[in-house]
């Protein structure tokens, strides 16, 4: 046994080598990040990934502001355990902790890299547990196969959460063995509840594959009726006891998705035939179809498998019916909406591909399992690869040199498979797998790197422009008597957690709804459908929020910081009277979440002389100017994205009028008077608190005696709040306490929604746990008794009688 385990230990760490070295060389060949000038943060992750590593690098070393529960940095203080819950619980997140932080780009690459190679060892691991026939390095090769699938290097890549999920599908699997034998009952469960903490959403759908792996292995196991049901019961407790594990986070996570703003939604449109074929072939790029690439090796021999006589019918039949099933599953709206927690995804609709990836590899595996393929096999398995590839010629996903590359593979594969099954030349047939796979995998790396360099959103790695934006925030910080925003030229949009400060701009899955529309309210700009809310740059929304200080950058210019000189406190008061409400136009609505008006109607479409002139055009795309000055760009069009209220300078003369680029259809003018802001600030001062604490969880402060009417928090009025021992009020979105003038104190304190039914649940999980393990241990000590008695009997039985 000893053997077998290292063994398998070598054999698994040869497939992570495979995986992390074709990486590399593919990053490299494409000069992608760190190998090269090319960024490799697209998409979210340079907007979300990156910032959020960053935030988790702060938070282990102490320099967050906010903690676990709440995040004081993004959306002027919102939720965290969702965020957390979503992109950071996974254990390779807190490598993060021993890189530098302006190295923030490099160690999400190395974590990244450590999940791809955890997928190949977990992987080539389960393959030795399901059948011990086949060659070690093939086992290697096929776990290196699965870590490098066309949704691991073109997908999931730069979405690193998913990469869990990579990892989870052949641990659940594993699992499910254990839960097939009767072993390890502590161990299932404790994979569970890591898979599902580290990402729940791609863990459900490992969960699905591994249950139906365990179904096929039942089915053709020999085995009766009645133990298949034992283990399909010792299965499912092992999944309902990890899943509560991990309630404490699953509960608020699953809170804060329905909490969130609700972006948008599609209607889920199968991929074109042609396409889905062209997708198991290297170097090929999109993102609305599954990328089911796996290097000819892999593919041929689950081809193969159905004509392989070697392996048993039953084997044969189940396997290959369960990858052409799930394949099939893939195209059918009732199964995609089964596979992604029936609602389709607004990004790839095809997240689960992984899943079958890790099938088709099984299946590549059961075909060595008695031996390799004889050349009858061999031949039905080639043409339906080749079929596959002539159909999916004819997509306008394959180039030349998905050909050249696919023709090589297969050429270099079946070479390979013809010198191993003579059992000559061993070596050579591994080098042939090996070099098929790593030549292909390294170029779909490389391809996908450029590709969507030029189809998606890029962020750049830290660099110079990162450290001189986060000096300038942390040299005006001064947190919490006054906010800081790293500024509405963003570089990513979380900026605030990237660079420092506690700034209005959040991108998240969990963006609150209450946030979203708020911020609208008072004019602030979106992208992602509402679920990237932008730094609003406006001085009046900045006496609202406490922001003291603002970072500005122009381009090809260091960043400058504007400071408001003096802001209202976190906490301010407003006299008692009837809420407002908001209405269409975002100057009043200031206004009224100040208290004071401060804003001029323009007179005949210009403002007055020294009035500083803000245009609110929320759907407008192109240029606006006041009278001479620059341009000013504004990029609307709703819902996609929204332009924010923005200033076009100070009026210097009677009678200066807005310019345009192209008709606008409708604007509106507000004509913002300083004095008249000061004056509102200087009340807000008076009357607001005397002091204020921050915590990594709530906040307190201390009032004026006497003080009557709503004490008002610069924050908004997410689920989860409570001041002075009841539910917290709202006042147009904020945080918000009544006051009877009888009290001073204003002690709000943040808990997440489903924090406590996630501890309770987490809670039963682990005595479930612990009464489990008791329960198999009392069972154990019970069977080695009369196992015992026996074998005491035997003994004595043996004795020689004595001589009377």
């Amino acid at each position: 046994m000893s053997t077998l385990q290292s063994a398998r230990g070598r054999t698994a760490a040869l497939a992570a080598l495979i995986t992390v070295g074709t990486v590399c060389g593919g990053d490299a060949v494409a000069r992608s990040f760190p190998f090269g000038p090319h960024t490799r943060s697209v998409n979210d992750l340079g907007n979300q990934f990156v910032p959020f590593h960053a935030h988790l690098w702060d938070l282990l070393h102490g320099r967050a502001d906010g903690g676990l529960l709440l995040n004081w940095q993004s959306g002027y203080g919102t939720s965290f355990l969702p965020d957390l819950g979503t992109y950071l619980t996974s254990p390779f997140s807190l490598l993060v902790g021993l890189f530098p932080r302006d190295e923030i780009d490099l160690a999400v690459y190395v974590i990244t890299l450590s999940k791809m190679a955890a997928a190949a060892a977990a992987m080539t691991w389960l393959l030795f547990s399901l059948h011990q026939g086949g060659r070690w390095w093939m086992a290697a090769v096929l776990g290196g196969s699965y870590a490098l699938c066309g949704w691991s290097v073109v997908e999931a890549s730069y979405n690193p959460m998913w990469m869990d999920g990579l990892v989870a599908f052949p641990l659940l699997c594993l699992a499910g063995e254990w839960a097939r034998t009767a072993r390890r009952p502590l161990l299932g469960p404790l994979i569970v509840a890591v898979a599902w903490i580290a990402n729940f959403y791609t863990a459900y759908m490992a969960t699905i594959g591994a249950a139906l792996v365990l179904a096929v292995r039942l089915l053709t196991a020999d085995t009766d009726a009645r133990e298949r049901m034992r283990a399909l019961l010792r299965a499912t407790r092992t999944v309902l006891l990890g899943i509560a594990l991990a309630g404490p986070v699953l509960i608020p996570v699953f809170l804060g998705s329905q909490h969130a703003y609700p972006g948008w939604t599609r209607q889920f449109s199968p991929a074109g035939w042609a396409d889905v074929f062209a997708r198991t072939l290297p170097a090929t790029y999109s993102f609305f179809t599954p990328a089911v690439f796996l290097g000819s090796g892999a593919l041929v021999l689950a081809c193969t498998l159905a004509f392989n006589g070697a392996v048993p019918r039953r084997e044969r039949w189940v396997w290959t019916g369960l990858a052409v099933s799930v394949a099939l599953s893939l195209q059918w709206g009732p199964t995609h909406l089964v596979w992604h927690v029936f609602a389709t995804p607004n990004g790839s609709p095809y997240r689960q591909t992984f899943v079958l990836a890790g099938i088709l590899v099984i299946a590549a595996w059961i075909c060595l399992s008695s031996d390799w393929p004889g050349r009858r096999a061999l031949l039905g398995g080639g043409a339906v690869v080749a079929a596959t590839a002539l159909a999916g010629a004819t997509s306008e996903l394959v180039t030349v040199w998905t050909l050249l590359l696919f023709a090589a593979g297969f050429a270099a594969v079946v070479g390979g498979l013809l010198l191993a099954g003579r059992g000559t030349c061993t070596v050579l047939a591994a080098l042939l797998f090996t070099g098929a796979l790593v030549g292909q995998a390294a170029a779909t790396t490389a391809y996908a790197d450029r590709m969507k360099l030029g189809r998606l959103d890029d962020y750049p790695a830290w660099g110079e422009p990162h450290s001189e934006r986060a000096a300038a925030v942390a040299k005006a910080d001064g947190w919490p008597r006054y906010r800081t925003d790293p500024g509405r030229d963003q570089i990513t949009g979380n900026d605030p957690v990237l660079l420092g400060g506690q700034g209005g701009q959040y991108y998240s899955s969990h963006t609150p709804d209450v946030y979203t529309r708020t911020l609208a309210a008072l004019g602030a700009g979106w992208t992602s459908n509402g679920r990237s809310v932008q730094s609003l740059d406006n001085p009046v929304a900045d006496a609202i929020f406490a922001v003291g200080a603002r970072v500005r950058t122009a381009p090809g210019k260091h960043p400058e910081v504007t400071r408001a000189g003096q802001v209202p406190p976190l906490v301010t008061v407003r006299p008692p009277g009837a809420e407002p409400r908001y209405d269409w136009n975002p100057f009043r609505n200031q206004e009224r979440l100040l208290g004071s008006p401060v804003y001029d109607n323009p007179a005949g479409g210009s403002c007055p002389v020294g009035s500083e002139v803000f245009l609110w055009v929320p759907d407008y795309t192109g240029r606006a100017r006041l009278g001479d000055s620059p341009w000013v760009t504004l990029r609307g069009g709703q819902p996609k994205r929204r332009a924010a209220l923005t200033s076009l300078g100070t009026v210097n003369s009677p009678g200066e009028k807005v310019g345009y680029s192209k008709d606008p259809h409708r604007t509106t003018l507000g004509c913002l008077d300083r004095a008249k802001l000061t004056a509102a600030v200087d009340r807000l001062k008076k009357t607001g608190a005397v002091s204020v604490e921050v915590s990594d969880s709530g906040v307190r402060a201390e009032l004026p005696p006497g003080t009557k009417g709503t004490a008002v928090i610069a924050a908004t009025r997410i689920a989860g709040w409570t001041c002075n021992g009841r539910p917290a009020g709202s006042h147009l979105g904020l945080v918000a306490v009544p006051l009877d003038g009888s009290t001073t104190r204003v002690d709000c304190s943040f808990r997440p929604p489903g924090l406590k039914a996630g501890a309770a649940t987490g809670s039963t999980g682990l005595l479930g746990l612990v009464l489990m393990v008791l329960l198999t241990g009392v069972r154990k000590r019970s069977r080695r008794a009369p196992e015992a008695a026996d074998t005491t009997s035997n003994t004595n039985n043996s004795q020689p009688q004595k001589a009377h």
